[in-house]
């Protein structure tokens, strides 16, 4: 008897539908995505048309009645409150619409954003901001890319008005196939129960690095300043946006 043959299925035929069915993949991912941030864009110029442009002209009369009252009315320090109230609102509205709104043909690189973030303050603030940045940025998803800077941001703003940080060090990675950004700040740290407030945009932070798979990571300690770090790859945006 003739020994048997081992026999061993084509494998080129496999590796080229493999390779057609991840091309598939890729484009149907791109359309998606393509197609969500063109909705997100169309839904941030309608807000910004409608709702923000009302929160504009109620705080611009709001502002015009308060100057005619005499400084010692009562009722002005209560209605400069609500005005303090309503520009709030309009700079975290900032904030959403940027967020909505896709960026990939701005050629500023994240870090060179982070870093502008200090512009917004007086320089009687009193604090340093220092940017690093490790390996080459890269094409990456601008819908990612924005909730990772506002992310950063957060956390800079916060340690900014709350902790009475005077150093704030920032770390954007670029290695590997993934963004990682870490806040850190000299200050006196977040407050027990102070990770449930929502006024301190925690929430919102945890929430933006859900929506593009990220993982978000806080660490505080009492008079130990707090760091803050955000990690988002390239996989975990794909299953974010499919």
């Amino acid at each position: 008897m003739k020994p048997e043959k081992n026999e061993f299925p084509p494998v080129a035929a496999d590796e080229a539908e493999a390779m057609t069915l991840v091309r598939d993949l890729s484009r149907d991912i791109h359309l998606r995505r393509e197609e969500r941030l063109r909705e997100r864009t169309r839904i941030a110029r309608e807000l910004h048309d409608t709702l923000f442009q009302g929160f504009l002209g109620a705080s611009m009369r709001l502002e015009q009645a308060v100057a005619q009252l005499p400084d010692d009315s009562s009722d002005k320090h209560s209605l400069n409150g609500a005005l303090q109230l309503i520009r709030r609102v309009i700079d975290e509205g900032r904030d959403v619409l940027l967020g909505l709104r896709s960026s990939p043909g701005a050629a500023t690189s994240l870090e060179e954003r982070i870093c502008a973030i200090i512009e917004e303050f007086p320089p009687s603030c009193g604090v340093s901001l220092r940017v690093f940045a490790r390996g080459h940025a890269r094409s990456f998803d601008p819908g990612a890319l924005d909730q990772t800077y506002l992310i950063a941001k957060e956390a800079v703003v916060n340690a900014i008005r709350h902790s009475g940080a005077t150093d704030i060090e920032v770390e954007v990675d670029y290695t590997g196939r993934r963004i990682r950004v870490v806040v850190r700040d000299n200050g006196c740290g977040i407050p027990p129960g102070g990770r449930d407030q929502r006024h301190m945009g925690i929430f919102g932070m945890r929430e933006r690095a859900a929506a593009v798979g990220g993982k978000l990571r806080i660490w505080s300690g009492c008079g130990a300043g707090t760091e803050v770090e955000i990690i988002v790859s390239q996989h975990t945006i794909a299953h974010a946006y499919a």
